[in-house]
C-alpha cells in the first residue's frame, strides 16, 4: 500500500465516523477525544507526506487509524463505513533509500516504545467486566502488532514493521485516554494528561 493510500484510508473512516453516546455525557467527550486524536495525526501525517518526510507520515497515519479502530471496537464511535479498509491488507511501499536512516531508528524506537508502554499498563476496570475484557483485548491487540512488527523487521520489511509497532501503539494510547488502563510507569509516553 502506498503510503498515500493509508493518508486516505484514514480520512475515509474519519469522514464516517462519529460519537455514539450522547452529546455532553463522559462518554460522548471521550470519543470526542479520541477522534480528535485520530484527527490530529492525520492533519500530521498529510503535513509530513507534503514536506518530504515519508517516514513520519507512514507513523502518523498509522497511530491515527490504531486511535480510531480502538474507538470504534470499544463503542466510543461508530462508523458507517461496514467494512473499513484494513492498512495491511497489502504491503507498504519502500521509501526512498534517502530515508532508510530515518526509517531504521525510528522503527526501533517505536518497537521499544510499545514494548516499554505494554508494560506500563494494566487494565484499569474491574476483573470479570466487559470494560475489564475489552481492555484484556486491547493488550492483546498492541501484543499481537508488537510481535508482527519485530517478524516484519526479520523479514526486511521495515515500513511494514513501522506500520505494526505505530498501529499498535495507537490502540494502546485511546484505550489508555479511554480509561481502560491504569498507567503504572512511563506515563510520559502516552497522551493521557
Amino acid at each position: 500500500m502506498r503510503i498515500a493510500e493509508c493518508a486516505t484510508v484514514l480520512a475515509s473512516a474519519l469522514a464516517r465516523a462519529t460519537c455514539s453516546a450522547p452529546e455532553g455525557t463522559p462518554l460522548w467527550r471521550t470519543g470526542q477525544a479520541v477522534l480528535r486524536m485520530a484527527s490530529a495525526y492525520e492533519s500530521d501525517g498529510k503535513t509530513f507526506l507534503s514536506g518530504d518526510d515519508p517516514v513520519n507520515a507512514l507513523a502518523a497515519f498509522l497511530y491515527g487509524l490504531g486511535w480510531l479502530h480502538c474507538g470504534i471496537a470499544s463503542g466510543l464511535l461508530v462508523c458507517s463505513e461496514k467494512n473499513p479498509q484494513c492498512p495491511f491488507a497489502a504491503p507498504v511501499e519502500n521509501v526512498p533509500t534517502s530515508h532508510f536512516l530515518k526509517l531504521d531508528e525510528k522503527t526501533k524506537r517505536y518497537a521499544r516504545l510499545l514494548k516499554t508502554a505494554l508494560a506500563s499498563v494494566t487494565p484499569a476496570p474491574a476483573p470479570g467486566t466487559h470494560a475489564y475484557n475489552f481492555a484484556d483485548q486491547v493488550l492483546f491487540i498492541a501484543g499481537v502488532y508488537l510481535q508482527n512488527g519485530e517478524r516484519e523487521v526479520s523479514a526486511g520489511r521495515t515500513e511494514t514493521a513501522l506500520s505494526c509497532f505505530s498501529y499498535g501503539h495507537g490502540w494502546l494510547d485511546a484505550g489508555a485516554e479511554s480509561g481502560f488502563f491504569a498507567i503504572h510507569a512511563n506515563r510520559g509516553i502516552f497522551t493521557v494528561d
